[in-house]
């Protein structure tokens, strides 16, 4: 019995998926439920698992973009298992690797060796490249008007070292990811407002309690992530049309805070939500952050964490970045930026003193979110974390970290 696998829908908004891999090869036996290809969604790279065991036959390329539903392999569940662990080999790949593979001959030389014709010798005249510079891809080796289009000048004097270059198609994620950051600049009004956060207090609480926390909870460790999101939620309860968007000429508003956390994956850059933060205690966040770090890192993510989410917070600063305008996740209406932690002179109570500060950046959508909104909500955040074991601990530590 041939039986064709389909490409399942991994989102409800999602029409085709691209093959990014196929962990197997044409006529391998393949085991039920054998991860067989990784494909990439425009939000997600998921594993295709295979839904029977039998010889398989794949019908689509790595890179080919595919149709939700579509064919994408035959698999021959009448087929024997081959002996032996190692995969079966199709008599066409078999024939394949026993023909020797041919070796072009060099193009003998003629006269027309290097010579460009007349539509590529006008193109190097103006881009003063001597046809030797060239090498032809023509018969006989002349040089043709692709040659001298894609010819480039030198650029001084040659130093021996490599001048290679590679071109590879962009995984469909990061393709959608590049289409949703543009959208967000030319779609949105989008402006920027920085303050900047003395990080002393924090730091005095972690390095009293961090160890203890660590020990308590099972390897989850205090980090500035979750004072972060305490201190966002707080801002976004008193500042509710920051954690808004827009839907055409309506404003949607939410009661509940789940938050966007930017991380950097292997299949680039990637969004995973944390639901209703606002409930989370410390270790909650913590633990949270770090199950979908792990899920990102291994390439676990799924549509579903990374659907939904009412606000971000990305952090340049574990890269070194030091201030940055931060670009709005669409629909999304605000993103905050984190940044590195720098020790630098501020003036306390009329003297100078030397402070952990980090800058952090607000991008905000200037169509439903007001300067005073966006300037009340940054200050908000900058309080809170200057303040913590007030405004976010309610001065009971023990409590908070459940310790």
């Amino acid at each position: 019995m041939i039986l064709e696998m389909k490409v399942p829908s991994p989102g409800e908004s999602i029409k085709e998926v691209e093959i990014a891999t196929w962990l197997v090869q044409d006529g391998d036996y393949v085991e039920k439920d054998q991860a067989i290809a990784e494909v990439d969604s425009d939000k997600a790279t998921l594993e295709l698992p295979a839904e029977a065991s039998g010889i398989i036959t794949l019908k689509a390329e790595e890179g080919d973009a595919v149709a939700v539903g579509a064919v994408v392999c035959l698999i021959d569940t009448a087929a024997a298992k081959p002996e032996g662990s190692a995969p079966a080999v199709a008599p066409v790949a078999e024939a394949a690797k026993a023909a020797p593979t041919p070796v072009a001959a060099a193009p003998a030389a003629t006269y027309a060796s290097g010579t460009p014709s007349p539509a590529a010798r006008k193109i190097l005249d103006e881009k003063n490249i001597a046809p030797a510079a060239v090498t032809g891809t023509g018969k006989d080796g002349r040089i043709t008007k692709d040659d001298a289009v894609n010819a480039v000048p030198s650029m001084g004097t040659p130093t021996g070292g490599s001048r290679g270059q590679e071109r590879s198609k962009l995984s469909m994620l990061r393709r959608k990811v590049a289409e949703r950051l543009v959208a967000a600049k030319n779609e949105t009004a989008m402006l920027t407002t920085f303050n900047e956060v003395n990080m002393t207090p924090i730091n005095l609480i972690r390095n009293q309690y961090k160890e203890e926390f660590k020990a308590k909870h099972a390897g989850v460790g205090l980090g500035y992530m979750s004072f972060f999101t305490k201190a966002v939620t707080r801002a976004l309860k008193l500042y509710p049309d920051v954690n808004s968007m827009m839907d055409g000429d309506y404003k949607i508003a939410y009661d509940f805070c789940d938050i966007s956390i930017a991380v950097s994956g292997p299949k680039g850059l990637m969004v995973p939500v944390v639901r209703n933060a606002e409930n989370l205690t410390f270790r909650g966040v913590e633990a949270d952050i770090k199950r979908l770090a792990i899920k990102a890192r291994d390439g676990q993510i799924t549509v579903d964490d990374m659907t939904g989410g009412t606000f971000t917070i990305t952090n340049g600063g574990v890269f070194g970045s030091m201030l940055s305008t931060p670009i709005i996740n669409p629909p999304q209406s605000g993103i905050l930026g984190m940044h590195n932690i720098i020790e630098r002179p501020i003036a306390v109570n009329g003297k100078v003193e030397i402070h952990p500060m980090m800058y952090v950046a607000l991008s905000y959508d200037h169509r439903i979110i007001d300067g005073r909104e966006s300037v009340g909500f940054l200050v908000a955040v900058k309080e809170a974390l200057e303040n913590p074991m007030e405004l976010l601990l309610d001065n009971n530590p023990k409590r908070a970290f459940e310790l």
